[in-house]
């Protein structure tokens, strides 16, 4: 199926419906996104962004629509399975085991991933695994701190071995929930470049709240508010788009 630019679609969501109590997180949400693009969704908190991704990796069931990837029906599906799949998210708040080595948490990511049936051999039997983690770990940035505990990292640093262990699974594509927030101007950028860098064989669908990095590298942003889509379309269209400046852009930029 042709999607956005004339490019196959690699995920679509249709209608996607959740409740929590008497909130309607996400309310009736299509979304297609282009094998090979970058595209971007923003929106006020509470808007739904984050509720979104998690319909679509299996953290939370959907009450209504459907989440398709590769044309493949994966609405509901636990996470290990989407992983699987070709599905990764780096995490808005970082998780990575702090007393194990930068190595070892990418290693362990790589091995739950490709070799999930390896787990009574000594690790220096999994060689593709750590061959995986290696160069995962220079593709980020990090194969300098390898030996270093995780819990010793700054907080760049933790955001990038995050993402390190997203892409240890090699996925098709990769989901980042505010991969600049908290970082320093030098932080972001070393960050923008690195997400550049992984759209050469990545699909990438971002959560970002610095309107400047979104606008610069985005192809496409969705708008959501109050878990509704409110517009969809390039940086421009976004930028120039009455609605979107007045519940979002005008606090943003």
């Amino acid at each position: 199926m042709s999607g956005p630019n004339g490019r196959t679609t690699l995920l679509r969501c249709e209608r996607l419906d959740r409740w929590f109590g008497g909130v309607h997180a996400v309310d009736g949400v299509d979304l297609e996104v282009a094998t090979g693009s970058l595209h971007a969704i923003i929106g006020p908190n509470g808007s739904g962004k984050t509720t979104l991704f998690n319909l679509i990796t299996g953290h939370t069931r959907p009450h209504g629509g459907r989440v398709w990837f590769a044309d493949r029906d994966v609405t509901g599906l636990p996470y290990h399975r989407v992983v699987r799949l070709g599905i990764a998210k780096s995490y808005q708040i970082t998780t990575v085991f702090q007393s194990l080595s930068v190595f070892e948490n990418v290693r362990i990511a790589a091995q739950s991933a490709r070799w999930p049936y390896t787990f009574w051999l000594p690790a220096s039997r999994l060689r593709d695994a750590s061959r995986l983690a290696e160069q995962t770990l220079e593709r980020v940035g990090l194969q300098h701190r390898r030996r270093e505990l995780a819990g010793n990292l700054s907080h760049g640093e933790l955001r990038h071995l995050d993402l390190a262990i997203a892409l240890a699974t090699r996925p098709k594509l990769l989901l980042l929930d505010e991969p600049t927030a908290g970082m320093s101007p030098a932080e972001t950028e070393a960050t923008v470049q690195l997400i550049q860098d992984l759209r050469r064989d990545l699909t990438v669908v971002m959560i970002e709240h610095k309107m400047d990095v979104v606008l610069r590298i985005a192809e496409r942003i969705t708008v959501l508010n109050f878990g509704v889509k409110l517009f969809e379309g390039t940086p421009e269209e976004v930028r120039g788009h009455p609605r979107v400046q007045e519940v979002y852009l005008q606090g943003a930029l």
